[in-house]
């Protein structure tokens, strides 16, 4: 089992997602909770394709952090 970083950003229409591991994979949803569920259908099937054109899966390597910055 993998893990892969999904970074959300709020738009001014909803949220979009997308997984730096995985170029080219980014959706959009009216609802987090509507993008969250599809990327993560999403990532399943980009999974999908990459095995079956006999494509390695990335080794995931992106790490997101929340720091704390007095400001």
């Amino acid at each position: 089992m993998r893990e892969f970083a999904v970074i959300f950003e709020k738009t001014h229409t909803g949220w979009s997602a997308y997984a730096p591991d995985l170029p080219g994979l980014g959706v959009a949803g009216s609802t987090y909770e509507a993008t969250e569920q599809l990327i993560r259908d999403g990532i399943s099937f980009h999974i999908e394709g990459l095995l079956a054109d006999d494509e390695a899966i990335p080794e995931p390597t992106t790490r997101v952090v929340q720091m704390p910055i007095s400001a």
